[in-house]
């Protein structure tokens, strides 16, 4: 049984092209940093569920440091900074010190010279409720941008998610994977009543974290879902985008395309979100995080789906990271370290 931790591509994945191929053959418009499952907890070494994958859980926080220092440090500074969710991990909870492992985070980003934007994963509803989450520095929501005379591109508060503007004819939209969610959610709230119907109609299993036998693997407690009214408000922002001729990179903690990720790691409706991202012109990428190993393909239609190597299985001698550079015809993801360099050019008109 995997858990996330999938091995299956990593032969391919670990190639890395010859640093002439990142050469500057256009102008680089902007560039931007990645970073995805930091997991700090103030505990020794650990192991994943199977007990095969070696976590580093005080580690973690040192490759953030190094992380940003790099960012810091370059000659041309990231516009921003997104960080894919799981920024503490759920070990946290157990041992009564969330908040004082979130706020030694929270103080290392606050080196970080740039807008940081955070995403939300299940370690953060390991360890907060979606009510605390909402009034803490995890809620990057002050940093979106409105668009003027559209109210349909305009969020609801029932869930966490924007829309920003990083460089002109760019959106980036940042999606709550965990909208549809028995995490994070008051047992009595007919939210958390729905959501586990959903779940539990998908697996039977009593351990429902476990895949075990289900033809649906995606459908366990550690996974969430997108809300119809969620995909609504995607879809009329991406309307507004394909009138604009821009280009769209969204973010999620969970992955969408079976291709790029182990199934167990995907969001339970990952169909519905392909399906509104495919009625549509402007998406260029989609990153994600939760599968620690990584994970990137193209899908037909022209999108690279790419899953950020996670910082908390990352050895002390190396490093989990990458700044993506954008060209008017491409994006060009340098990795350090686990993250492997990727050039992922935009689909021809």
């Amino acid at each position: 049984m995997r858990f996330c931790d999938s091995e299956s591509y990593l032969e391919v994945m670990d190639y890395k092209p010859e640093p002439e191929l990142l050469s500057e053959s256009s102008e680089r418009l902007f560039s931007f940093g990645v970073i995805a499952d930091i997991q700090y907890a103030d505990l020794e070494d650990g192991y994943n569920f199977q007990g095969n994958r070696r976590r580093y859980y005080r580690h973690s926080l040192l490759h953030l440091q190094g992380a940003i220092e790099h960012w810091n440090q370059e000659r041309s500074p990231p516009r921003c900074v997104l960080q894919l969710g799981d920024i503490i991990d759920g070990y946290n909870a157990q041992y009564k010190a969330s908040e004082k492992s979130l706020e030694r985070v929270m103080n290392t980003f606050q080196m970080l010279r740039v807008p940081v934007h955070h995403t939300w994963g299940n370690h953060e509803f390991y360890n907060f409720s979606r009510d605390y989450l909402t009034n803490s520095k995890l809620n990057t929501k002050f940093l979106e941008d409105q668009i003027a005379h559209h109210p349909e591109t305009v969020p609801s508060e029932d869930y966490y998610a924007y829309h920003f503007v990083p460089f002109p004819k760019f959106r980036f939209i940042l999606l709550d994977a965990y909208d549809m969610s028995v995490l994070g959610v008051d047992q009595s709230s007919p939210k958390y009543q729905q959501c586990l119907k959903i779940l539990r109609e998908h697996n039977p299993n009593t351990e429902l974290n476990s895949p075990q036998g289900l033809r649906e693997p995606q459908f366990v407690q550690f996974n969430g879902g997108f809300s119809p009214e969620q995909l609504n408000w995607l879809n009329a922002v991406l309307t507004f985008s394909d009138r604009n001729q821009e280009k769209v990179v969204i973010v999620s903690h969970l992955p969408i395309y079976p291709e790029a990720s182990d199934s167990v790691c995907l969001a339970w409706n990952y169909r519905d979100a392909l399906a509104v991202i495919w009625s549509h012109k402007c998406v260029v990428c989609f990153f994600a995080g939760h599968t620690h190993d990584g994970g990137y393909s193209e899908d037909p239609y022209g999108v690279h789906h790419v899953n950020i190597e996670g910082v908390i299985e990352t050895a002390p001698d190396s490093q989990a990271f990458g700044t993506v550079h954008v060209y008017p015809d491409k994006m060009m993801l340098e990795g350090r370290g686990r993250v492997p360099h990727r050039i992922m050019n935009y689909r021809k008109e």
